[in-house]
């Protein structure tokens, strides 16, 4: 029986060293160049990043959810589970290690679907960190319906003219390239009539109407943008994984998409821990140190608890998904780890808030960025309520109905066939009085 909670002693070092890393080297340029690290690198970026990410392809960190074919190592979820959680607790660090959303998974698919020509040609640049991609996938109308998708993409000589409106497209503007996702064939199903396309953002006819900005941003200086596709022609070299697959594709990139984002968040959601912890030991109020307050105490032990939970969650649905290969069957798992994300980072950064008094809802402290932050993991790659209803459909599938007029543990009805079972006991019992 295999059962185990340790990490090998040689990937633990590479942990720790990451770990360190991060701290000294990495999460600095958070205060720097706060929001850059999905802009091209210039020349004064450049010289200040390329030598850390330089330091962690020598230490084979480099991309690791790729093979080594791609320049990775090849890792599977739950090593790359354990490395998120520590780069989950700066900005920059995806970028530096190779592996910043959505960029992961639109490399995995490429890897996964994409022709040798458009891996050399989107992939490579992509894995050396040279350039960025979007996943341009919602719509204005439709929500987390994609029934109600209208971009469509129609069949023009040897290619496809996209036309459109593509919403929430994230950094789009400092893309080199986008993965849309249209309808090829109307009269099928949603899960057969769309398709994927690789597409070059200077391609001739996509206009970013604007780029959408989130809380405290300003306006128009956002990083998700409301994209209109018009009359954009696509070569059919440029066609993702083939005619229908958008779905099938789709699901292998949302999958370990959402595992990478919930390793990530429990990095955060334990840096505001740690600011609670300090700040409870530090502070002395009404005459004592809030570490003695029971209110505190209990802020302290909540989040402990629930981001150990959720942390043993994550680890092993990535754990499944190594062993399985096969995203749909640890579908139910996936949606029930996208439906506890937001809480859990929500409710701990809100107690640390709160224990820092005035200071907590400053901008001054990261707090509200990470209330904030919470609040668009709730509706990123599909809304939590949508979630729901995926973990209590897959739930129910392992029960089933009952025709009686009582339910299966109904008291009364156990209790007389507990007696017919031991009736011999029960009779020997009384003859013994």
């Amino acid at each position: 029986m295999a059962w185990d909670f340790e990490t090998d002693p040689q990937y633990q070092e590479q942990l720790d060293w990451a770990d360190e890393f991060v701290r000294s080297e990495v999460e600095p340029l958070d205060l720097i160049w706060p929001h850059e690290q999905f802009t091209p690198l210039d020349g004064t970026r450049r010289k200040a990043v390329e030598p850390l990410k330089e330091q962690v392809r020598q230490r084979g960190l480099w991309a690791t959810h790729l093979g080594p074919e791609l320049g990775g190592q090849g890792h599977g979820q739950l090593k790359l589970a354990l490395l998120n959680e520590i780069l989950g607790r700066s900005s920059w660090a995806p970028v530096v290690f190779g592996c910043q959303a959505p960029d992961t998974g639109n490399a995995e698919i490429i890897a996964h679907f994409g022709t040798a020509t458009q891996k050399e040609r989107y992939l490579r640049p992509l894995l050396d960190g040279e350039i960025f991609s979007s996943y341009s996938m919602t719509e204005p109308q439709a929500g987390a319906d994609p029934s109600r998708f209208e971009t469509r993409a129609t069949r023009d000589g040897d290619g496809w003219v996209v036309n459109g409106w593509k919403y929430f497209s994230s950094n789009a503007a400092t893309s080199s390239f986008l993965i849309v996702m249209a309808v090829t064939d109307p009269d099928v199903s949603v899960y057969k009539g769309m398709s994927m396309f690789l597409v070059p953002s200077d391609t001739p006819g996509i206009e970013i109407v604007r780029n959408v900005g989130l809380y405290g941003e300003p306006m128009n200086g956002g990083s998700h943008a409301l994209i209109r596709y018009h009359d954009v022609r696509v070569p059919d070299d440029d066609l993702l994984g083939g005619a229908g697959q958008a779905f099938a594709i789709a699901q292998t990139r949302l999958g370990g998409g959402r595992i990478h984002h919930a390793m990530r968040t429990i990095g955060l959601a334990q840096k505001a821990l740690d600011m609670m912890c300090e700040r409870a030991l530090s502070r002395v109020t009404a005459g004592s140190a809030l570490s003695d307050k029971q209110f505190v105490q209990g802020y302290i032990a909540d989040s402990y608890a629930q981001l150990t939970q959720f942390r043993l969650l994550v680890l092993y649905t990535a754990w499944e998904i190594d062993k399985y290969q096969d995203y749909q069957r640890v579908r139910k798992d996936i949606a029930t780890v996208k439906v506890v994300m937001p809480t859990v980072l929500h409710d701990i950064a809100w107690r640390a808030m709160q224990v820092h008094g005035a200071l907590g809802v400053t901008n001054e402290m990261p707090f509200l960025t990470m209330i904030h932050g919470a609040g668009v993991m709730g509706l990123a790659d599909g809304p939590t309520e949508v979630h729901k209803m995926t973990v209590a459909k897959q739930v129910l599938r392992d029960h089933t109905p009952t025709d009686d007029m009582w339910p299966t543990q109904w008291i009364p009805r156990l209790a007389a066939d507990a007696r017919e079972k031991y009736a011999e006991f029960l009779e020997h019992e009384v003859g013994n009085r």
